[in-house]
């Protein structure tokens, strides 16, 4: 089964709260349902994007450390 399509978003060196505003306007116009994979140094982003999701209503469907920081994929809310 192919792997389900998403956006990807560089956000590597950009400090708190610029990821969050980012992909918040970044995810206004993707449809319901879409996933979109951020990466980002910030090492506020493990609170900061969680947060995020929890407050707009967003899935966060995976989140882990990569190399110098961390990566996170995001299902916007479907309604």
């Amino acid at each position: 089964m192919p792997e389900e399509a998403r956006l990807r978003y560089d956000l590597r060196g950009l400090k708190c709260p610029l990821p969050v505003l980012k992909t918040r306007k970044r995810m206004e116009n993707l449809t319901p349902g879409a996933l979109i994979e951020i990466e980002t140094t910030d090492p506020l982003a493990v609170i900061d994007i969680p947060h995020f999701c929890n407050e707009d209503g967003h899935r966060l469907e995976q989140a882990e450390p990569i190399a110098g920081g961390h990566r996170f994929l995001i299902r916007k809310r479907c309604s």
